[in-house]
């Protein structure tokens, strides 16, 4: 196996690609001088935006390395592993216009609106640390990545401060403006990492026939009953579809486009984009399998394969640009990451219990500070632990359960406070509980125990609520009001206005209240965007399925 030391080329390729993307960065950030537009860009973000937001913020490096790894080891259904929420991208399609319409900077103010301060404050805790410790996974997994890629020339701890001081330099003056217009340009470079390698590596090995004839069948099956089943792809879809309504960079990331339109655009496809990119991760892994028949070399770590592959195949200045994109994956998603934590921080917490009455630019001073703060913590994370992964899943995981109560509270008006806290409270309990009983391990994420949490998740959110007193008749008022208003930036007085004739209900809002009875005219008429986008969504997820299935018989 080669180690190849960097070429002044691929040196070369990665100062421009840092110095551009400060200077993106900075460039737009001249005009950003209120909370209003540090922490939301106004709600004015064109659907281009948006798109490229939902991709580069949900897209990381470890993502390709840990998905070539498996399908390496595993075969092509390994994919699922990152195509969890490959049936729940047309659902984005619905929830998109969600995040608009709750009008506000961060997800626990959403909470705190609709279940009081005390579940305001429970998500700002859960929030707060989704923030520190996914930073720390994602600064330290690229940190170990670019070393490997550039034979240890530079130490993992050298890369992960060289990338927290390029992303702050930028995201401190700009906040989300900054974020999402550098997110839009790394898109590309995010693009690249995911197929850069590939005609390279066919060419290498033969083409796609060289696959088809050295790799045993079962290992291009795109289901593995034994592995990754049907059941299993069940629960992960579940798990995605209720935890993405928790996870708390959403209102930034989503919610702030000009429209409901640029929300659902680009929720559902930045998120295809990422799909797509999911089938070049799997292919890198197929390429090394055949590779490693060819040259006898062996792997220590199935994780080593996405690296091997960028040392046997790529050339001076290609190198370089793998480690741009690299860096490109997880800047994109750490900048938004400061600015996010940097509003729930100001606006759930300071705004709230420590100084009610500052002026604005005070408290964009202090969303700055607070942003750097959590920032901090994780890159002190990912510095000094070495093993993030279990920190990673611990998020995860309890998104989900955090996500009951969101998605109940949104679509079931009886929900209550107690309900939301104690679904919480049963659902993590017994999967932790399951998990430790069965493993000896707090986490390890397995199909039937997360299923059977989920469910007695659900269950206790509605029996509680119902042997609980309601929320006030006042506050829930409110809060569906404006879950059933429109609204959309007006460019000519940059100010939010409301939008009577595209005020349709949303599907998600209203499940109890689908008048099924008055006939299809007019469930369709309330829930027409919503039901003709999510039909083709639906066509875009079949298209992708075909073609993950269909690019291995190419000659």
């Amino acid at each position: 196996m080669n180690t190849i030391l960097l070429h002044w080329l691929d040196w070369v390729v990665i100062a421009a690609y840092f110095a551009g993307i400060v200077s993106v960065g900075l460039f737009v950030s001249r005009r950003v001088n209120k909370t209003e537009h540090y922490f939301l860009g106004n709600r004015g973000f064109s659907v281009w935006l948006i798109l490229g937001q939902a991709f580069g913020v949900g897209t990381h490096a470890e993502m390709p390395v840990s998905l070539a790894g498996a399908v390496f080891q595993s075969g092509y259904s390994a994919i699922w592993y990152q195509w969890k929420n490959l049936f729940i991208t047309p659902f984005y399609w619905l929830l998109g216009p969600l995040f608009r319409r709750m009008r506000r900077t961060t997800l626990g103010e959403v909470y705190e609106d609709r279940y009081g301060k005390s579940m305001g404050v429970i998500y700002t805790f859960f929030a707060l640390a989704f923030f520190s410790f996914n930073m720390g996974a994602m600064l330290k997994g690229a940190g170990k990545l670019v070393s490997v890629a550039a034979g240890e020339a530079v130490t993992p701890n050298t890369v992960v401060i060289a990338m927290t001081a390029t992303f702050l330099a930028y995201s401190l003056v700009g906040g989300l403006v900054a974020a999402a217009y550098t997110d839009f340009v790394q898109s590309f470079f995010i693009i690249a990492l995911s197929f850069l390698l590939i005609p390279i590596g066919l060419m290498r090995i033969g083409g796609f026939s060289s696959i088809q004839s050295n790799v045993q069948p079962e290992m291009l099956s795109l289901v593995t009953p034994g592995d990754i089943g049907v059941f299993t792809i069940l629960m992960l879809t579940i798990n995605g579809l209720v935890g993405i309504t928790a996870q708390p960079h959403m209102i930034a990331a989503i919610g702030t486009g000009k429209d409901e339109r640029s929300c659902r655009i680009g929720m559902t496809y930045g998120n295809f984009i990422k799909r797509f990119c999911t089938i070049g991760w799997a292919v890198v892994g197929l390429i090394v399998m055949v590779l490693l028949m060819e040259t006898g070399d062996v792997l220590a770590d199935r994780e080593d394969a996405f690296g091997y592959a960028t040392r046997e195949l790529l050339f001076p200045g290609a190198v370089g640009l793998m480690i741009a994109c690299v860096l490109a994956a997880n800047m994109s998603t750490c900048s938004a990451f400061t600015v996010d934590s940097g509003a729930l921080f100001t606006q759930n917490f300071y705004r709230r219990y420590l100084a009610g009455n500052r002026s604005d630019r005070h408290y964009m001073n202090v969303g700055r500070l607070s942003g750097v703060t959590v920032t901090t913590l994780g890159v002190l994370f990912g510095l000094y632990v070495d093993i993030v992964l279990e920190a990673f899943l611990f998020t995860e995981t309890i998104s989900a359960f955090m996500g009951i109560s969101m998605l109940g509270g949104i679509a079931w008006r009886r929900a209550n406070r107690y309900g939301a806290f104690m679904s919480l409270l049963v659902s993590s309990t017994l999967f932790f509980w399951m998990t430790f009983r069965d493993y000896g391990i707090l986490l390890r994420w397995q199909d039937w125990n997360f299923g059977l949490s989920m469910l007695a998740g659900f269950a206790t959110l509605i029996f509680v609520s119902l042997i609980t007193k309601p929320e006030p008749k006042t506050v829930l008022d409110a809060f569906y009001e404006r879950l059933h208003s429109a609204s959309c930036f007006d460019d000519s007085t940059g100010k939010e206005k409301l939008v009577t004739k595209e005020g349709h209900d949303l599907l998600i809002a209203n499940l109890f209240d689908l008048r099924l009875n008055q006939g299809w005219k007019v469930f369709y008429g309330r829930f027409k965007v919503d039901i003709n986008g999510f039909i083709v969504a639906s066509g875009v997820v079949i298209g992708l399925i075909f073609l993950a299935r269909g690019i291995l018989l190419l000659p």
